[in-house]
Formats: C-alpha cells, sequence, structure tokens
C-alpha cells in the first residue's frame, strides 16, 4: 500500500510569510526551505494515497462550516527544554485554530489521530539547531507582531525530498462580507 505524508495548516500570508522563513533559515535551521510559514492544524501524518479524495471532502466540508477570522502574532515563546523549537506566539485566532484542529483530527475521520503534544497554534521560526541559536531566535523576535484575516486552511504534501508542497486550499465562506483586506473583520468561529 502506497503512502504519503500530508500535512494541514494555516499559512501565514505575505509579507509575513517570507520574512519568518528566511529568519528561520538565518539562525541555521537548514529544513526552514521546505516548510513555508504557518500554524499547524494537522502534524505531518502518514496516510494511505488513494484516501485522498475522502480526506479532501473532509477539509472541503470543515471550510464550508468556518468562518474567516482574525489572526494577530506578537512576541516569541519556546517549548524548551520538552521540545527543541522557539515560536512566534498566535496571540489572536487561537481559538479558532483549535476549533480547526479538532475538526481536522474528528475522532472517526480520515485524519483521526491523538496529538504528542497538547495543541498549541503557534508559528515555529527555529527548530533543532543550537542553544545559542535558538536564543537569537526568541531574543531577535521577541516584538515580533503580525496581523491578518485568516480566509481559509490548506492541504500540504511532503515530498522525498522533505519539502512540504500545496496540494489544494480551502476557503471559507465570506456571506458576502469582505474580508480585513476590504477593511472589514469577521469573528472567530
Amino acid at each position: 500500500m502506497a503512502t504519503v505524508t500530508l500535512g494541514v495548516s494555516l499559512a501565514v500570508p505575505e509579507p509575513y510569510g517570507s520574512l519568518l522563513q528566511q529568519c528561520r533559515i538565518d539562525f541555521g535551521d537548514d529544513a526552514a526551505a521546505g516548510i513555508p510559514t504557518h500554524v499547524t492544524l494537522l502534524p505531518p501524518t502518514e496516510v494511505a494515497a488513494d484516501t485522498r479524495p475522502e480526506i479532501e471532502d473532509h477539509l472541503a466540508a470543515i471550510a464550508t462550516a468556518g468562518r474567516c477570522f482574525p489572526m494577530r502574532l506578537a512576541g516569541t515563546g519556546t517549548f524548551r527544554p520538552l521540545s527543541p523549537v522557539v515560536f512566534v506566539q498566535v496571540v489572536e485566532g487561537g481559538s479558532a485554530c483549535g476549533w480547526l484542529q479538532e475538526r481536522v483530527r474528528e475522532p472517526g475521520g480520515p485524519l483521526d489521530r491523538e496529538l504528542r503534544f497538547p495543541y498549541h497554534p503557534h508559528v515555529t521560526v527555529a527548530h533543532g539547531i543550537s542553544e545559542a541559536a535558538m536564543d537569537r531566535a526568541e531574543k531577535e523576535l521577541a516584538d515580533y507582531q503580525a496581523a491578518w484575516t485568516a480566509e481559509g486552511f490548506a492541504l500540504y504534501e511532503q515530498g522525498n525530498d522533505a519539502v512540504w508542497r500545496l496540494v489544494r486550499e480551502f476557503r471559507f465562506p465570506h456571506d458576502g462580507v469582505p474580508s480585513q483586506k476590504s477593511g472589514l473583520r469577521r469573528q472567530a468561529v
């Protein structure tokens, strides 16, 4: 049986995404070039390749039930010493991300799985690098801030080269109400 490794995430849009990705590269995180900047909704998960249509239908239904919501990042945090990660904190939109990730991993669904750690929405900016580089990442991005309206999420597949590639985007309905890009913000789901 052929398998693929999938992940579901909320992309950090431009110009924030490429800036944080470049920071991660500059801190010495070699994997960063192959990982689009994101908030994880489903960590890397190996599934049977032939289940993709069912998975995409599942994710489309979640997006249809969702709504656009404000996202705001501010400051840094770390999972050290439990896990060698420094991240930018999600200070607004975390509960909506929590709602989404619960539905993505819905018991009995095609992506049903247990998490290794309790869900904590964040944007990784350093992973598995030296302690000095992790300290630098945490300090240099301590005042970082970004805000946008989350308008959907995406399914990614990890290739044999360890690069994550976009498979499909899933957009939330707008119900005729403009997103923050037009000056209005939507309530969290």
